[in-house]
């Protein structure tokens, strides 16, 4: 993700530049940071690369959240990630190609935390698939309530759609684990900006081929 602190870095398209000769082929952005603008800009390039797009919604407000959601439809992005108020998003997205993959549980604040218990989320993603989303964006490791991967786990039950986790992943045992537990895809974005994740290594580049071979 071009992100760092739940918000899109404001150089994204000097980074997408940057990271051209990676091979990366799914790249994401925040609805916050930037202007709406300079996400379409970053999501021609994220195209341009080749790349899977997505857009996360982490706006505190019903409104804004649906104005994200209409944003993507506008752009065309691949995956919309984050939001509660799935009907509405889904009505929304009607009759175009964006998968909707929205938060179980109960995300609040920002940056985004998540409440709830394992419970929530298993019933929140087995509501989900029955309204037809394409999967789920569980923020496992921003949990207050509950252990990560028993998050992960309720998550893996209930759906057969994607299962991707989002947040707070800064280490390699943390990518291991959640491959284990069955998620299709995860996103890194802060750990790899700052240089925690490979603290060994000093280049975004770097950081990036750390978590790709953290991958396996």
């Amino acid at each position: 993700m071009l992100t760092r602190g739940d918000q899109t870095v404001t150089d994204g398209l000097e980074v997408l530049d940057d990271l051209a000769a990676t091979g990366l082929t799914h790249i994401g952005f925040k609805d916050v940071g930037v202007p709406p603008a300079m996400l379409g800009r970053l999501h021609r390039r994220i195209k341009e690369l080749g790349a899977t797009s997505y857009l996360e919604v982490v706006s505190t407000t019903p409104e804004a959240g649906l104005q994200s959601a209409r944003l993507a439809r506008e752009l065309g992005v691949d995956r919309l990630l984050g939001g509660t108020l799935v009907e509405q998003v889904l009505d929304i997205l009607a009759g175009s190609a964006v998968q909707y993959l929205p938060f179980p549980g109960r995300p609040f604040g920002h940056p985004t935390r998540l409440g709830g218990s394992a419970a929530d989320v298993e019933a929140d993603c087995r509501r989900f698939r029955a309204l037809g989303c394409a999967g789920v964006d569980l923020l496992a490791y921003r949990a207050t309530e509950a252990d990560p991967l028993e998050l992960v786990h309720a998550a893996r039950r209930a759906t057969d759609g994607v299962l991707l986790v989002a947040g707070g992943i800064a280490t390699p045992a943390q990518i291991r684990a959640l491959a284990a537990a069955g998620v299709d895809a995860f996103t890194v974005g802060s750990a790899a900006f700052d240089g925690s994740f490979a603290p060994q290594v000093g280049s975004l580049r770097s950081q990036l081929r750390a978590v790709v071979d953290a991958s396996g």
